[in-house]
């Protein structure tokens, strides 16, 4: 990985459910990245009401490292609640975040930073997503979705691999707290009329936890949520 050190302060936080297999890997293999890559960094891990031990690995680590960070819900908010509170709690005027499972290689982050010098953010999207078919298609169907209801259309509209220019999200007020969060971030972005860049990135499988998305309530309870959005931006 080249290194890139010139950027003054970088924020990375990990959304967390469970994911006490994965958690501590991929803490320490960001620190490795940040440490080349910024010259002041924290890692943020916004622990969403997990029942295993994922939060007591998290303070292992801030024992050892200072620029670990915890947030913890008590209980837990979905993925829109973890999203939000990982977006608006990070610190530094460049803020990313991935997966906690695995499934990225945060060292990528080297594609992202050379966009920023033009663009307001930049969103990763899967070269070839390591998910089942189920989850391929739901995603398609959702993106499809989006763009019927705002005109949003990108190539992975949830991609967990994002860095953002912090008075980005500080101008941004989001409304939902559901699946549909991370997609209302990038519709307001649009309708703000910041920059936005694209970059592909590798997608591996998931080795350790089980994947919690894909619930069809959740799925239900987003696409409800998105019709309620579109009335108050359009019609209220």
């Amino acid at each position: 990985m080249p290194a890139v050190n010139n950027v003054p302060e970088l924020s990375l936080f990990l959304p967390a459910y469970n994911e006490a297999d994965n958690i501590k890997k991929t803490v320490l293999d960001a620190d490795k990245v940040l440490k080349k890559v910024a010259r002041k960094y924290e890692i943020l891990v916004i622990d969403d009401g997990s029942k295993d031990n994922t939060g007591a690995i998290v303070k292992s680590l801030i024992k050892k490292n200072k620029n670990v960070r915890l947030i913890t819900h008590k209980p837990n908010r979905g993925y829109g609640g973890a999203f939000k509170s990982g977006l608006y709690g990070a610190r530094y005027q460049l803020v990313s975040f991935i997966d906690s499972d695995g499934q990225f290689d945060y060292s990528e982050i080297t594609k992202f930073i050379p966009l920023l010098k033009d663009n307001d953010l930049v969103i990763g999207y899967r070269i070839k997503r390591q998910d089942n078919f189920f989850r391929v298609l739901n995603a398609n169907l959702w993106k499809l979705w989006m763009w019927l209801l705002f005109g949003l259309w990108v190539k992975d509209i949830d991609c967990a691999f994002k860095v953002i220019k912090k008075p980005v999200i500080d101008s941004i007020t989001l409304t939902t707290e559901s699946a549909l969060t991370s997609a209302e971030f990038l519709i307001r972005v649009r309708q703000a009329g910041y920059k936005l860049a694209e970059v592909g990135v590798h997608h591996y499988p998931r080795t350790a936890g089980e994947q919690t998305g894909a619930n069809p309530k959740v799925i239900l309870k987003a696409f409800a949520q998105s019709l309620r959005l579109w009335y108050h931006m359009n019609l209220s």
